[in-house]
């Protein structure tokens, strides 16, 4: 309730209107029975019947003009909180820390931008319903009162068992409706995640066996669903079948009381329209009290989202210090969790602001974990990283990666054209620069041959995946950073294309930083220095010569690589 509160506040004047237009619709239609038996009234005075007809009319058409206006205006707020709802966990995501995003499945993450959001359309008029509802159902028992107190506590007496049973059942919905969209999450974490690998489905033959594990989630989502609607058909029909008996015995009650002469045929007729006119205030009652357990149960997964823990900077003022290297690691130690091993265990390092640094070491030897403390997705458990000599933790998130440029193994592309791909960290950059980068990574032949060149969409530009190594790397190169990061940005890439790139990144290291991660070894063999880590620690440092002499993992990790290695003295 607190999520979609706050969701709602900002529209407090357009709730107030509607709340207002409610009043006035119920006000017009609790009025039409009196009416009613004004004119049966009217019948046997023998009195003109056009007076009490035109009010009956007026009343007709202003409760239905009243109507009109609030439920355009309703559904439009509606709208307005899905969509407000949605920017907020856009939001959420994008201001996360990547641990907070990576750990769940996207598909999962993507259903809680488009499905949940939607569940709180009609949830955000329900309390304007329930409220007007609730006005409108106490007045019209007000009105009965007026014209007969025994069929009156008839009513009462059905409403009370009604009441009773759908206060037992209206929980269940919202269970039901949370456990069906976190099964709609998982389904769509499933799904997505194999389309990613579907040239591995395919070629593993395990198109049924996937597929069947899809196919449960999707009919146990369904499951989910169809309990949902079991529980809102018993509410409803509980509701509509409670007023209706209530009405049968009104009925009867009432034309018994009518025959002994205790009510007037006129205030039964006026009691029974009332009645009839009862099952729209509790219908709407169900309506939004279902509605609002829904609503209550996509609040309940957005919460979840916002639970995310944020990237959080509080920079101080300061300036470069003069001579310190681009970056320092010192004694910086990291765990995923605190009872787990350390992935970095004092860690202690410099990258100068000049040169090519390579970072080598077997799997698991804390690679990955360094880039991403370097870029900031983690923070150390111990131990600091400075920029230029200031601390990381006095700069921002965006003055820390302004600083950065990443190209990752995997190269991912982000939707958009070819130009939108490669200006994406650097839109600003000129034509000249652009076709300048395009040649250093040799992809001016590939995009010549594309029909609408550099605008011709990633997805249509069917892409190897060297090319899609190439324009990550063509993305890192527009820019000048102070350090660029690779992590073996030309692993997909031929021999001749990976020499001339190695090119560009060498006279890239003449003016400042390049690191290296290193899964070829032929990376870092004209690397000016090479830090090898091993089981979380730095290992040793040194070239590539001085290494084969003086550490026997680094020459191990040559060796299994078939480089030939020279025999030490």
């Amino acid at each position: 309730m607190q999520i979609l509160l706050r969701l709602l506040r900002p529209h407090w004047k357009v709730l107030l209107l509607g709340l207002v237009l409610g009043l006035i619709s119920n006000a017009a239609n609790l009025a039409a029975p009196l009416a009613t038996k004004r004119i049966i009234d009217t019948l046997g005075t023998g009195d003109a019947l056009a007076g009490p007809i035109t009010l009956l009319l007026v009343l007709v058409v202003i409760g239905a003009v009243i109507g009109l206006w609030q439920w355009i205006l309703m559904g439009t707020l509606a709208e307005q909180v899905v969509l407000d709802a949605r920017l907020s966990v856009i939001q959420r995501y994008f201001r996360a820390r990547l641990a907070e995003l990576t750990g769940r499945p996207t598909g999962e993450l993507v259903t809680r931008v488009t499905a949940d959001p939607g569940l709180l359309h009609q949830a955000s008029s329900s309390i304007v319903g329930l409220v007007n509802a609730s006005l409108a159902f106490i007045a019209t028992l007000v009105l009965m009162g007026t014209l007969d107190l025994v069929l009156l506590l008839c009513t009462l007496a059905a409403v009370v068992i009604v009441g009773a049973v759908m206060a037992v059942l209206l929980p269940t919905i919202s269970k039901a409706q949370k456990a069906a969209q976190d099964a709609v999450g998982d389904l769509g974490g499933e799904l997505e995640g194999t389309l990613r690998a579907m040239r591995t489905v395919k070629a593993s033959r395990a198109e049924e066996r996937q597929g069947g594990r899809i196919e449960a989630d999707a009919r146990r989502a369904a499951a989910f669903n169809i309990r949902a609607a079991r529980r809102a058909a018993w509410v409803w029909t509980t509701s509509w079948s409670g007023v209706s008996l209530a009405i049968i015995a009104v009925l009867g009650v009432g034309a018994w009381r009518a025959d002994a002469g205790l009510l007037e045929v006129s205030s039964l007729i006026a009691f029974l329209l009332y009645a009839f006119q009862l099952m729209g205030p509790i219908g709407e009652l169900t309506q939004n009290v279902t509605a609002l357990q829904s609503g209550i149960a996509a609040a309940r997964r957005i919460s979840e989202v916002y639970a995310m823990t944020s990237e959080t900077s509080t920079p101080t003022p300061g300036s470069p210090l003069e001579g310190a290297p681009v970056l320092a690691v010192r004694e910086v130690t990291l765990r995923y969790s605190s009872e787990g091993p350390a992935a970095l265990d004092n860690v202690t390092l410099t990258i100068p602001s000049r040169g090519h640094t390579a970072v080598v070491g077997p799997s698991g030897a804390g690679k990955t974990s360094l880039f991403s403390l370097l870029l900031r997705f983690l923070d150390p458990d111990t131990g600091e990283i400075l920029l230029h000599g200031r601390p990381y933790r006095s700069l921002t998130h965006s003055e820390i990666r302004a600083e950065l440029a990443y190209v990752e193994q995997e190269a991912p592309v982000v939707p958009g054209t070819i130009r939108e791909n490669i200006l994406f960290s650097h839109p600003s950059a000129s034509s000249e620069e652009l076709s300048a980068v395009i040649g250093r990574v040799h992809l001016s032949d590939k995009i010549a041959s594309l029909p609408l060149g550099v605008d011709t969409p990633i997805s249509g530009a069917e892409l190897s995946g060297g090319e899609r190594q190439r324009i990550a790397l063509a993305r890192a190169l527009v820019r000048t950073p102070a350090v660029l990061l690779l992590d073996e940005a030309t692993a997909q890439m031929d021999a001749l294309t990976e020499a001339a790139v190695q090119d560009s990144v060498r006279d890239r290291a003449a003016t400042g930083a390049v690191v290296t991660i290193a899964h070829r070894l032929s990376t870092v063999i004209e690397a000016d220095r090479i830090i090898v880590l091993d089981r979380g620690r730095v290992r040793a440092i040194g070239t590539h010569e001085s290494l084969l002499q003086s550490d026997d993992l680094y020459r191990g990790l040559v060796e299994a690589l078939r480089i030939a290695v020279p025999v030490a003295p």
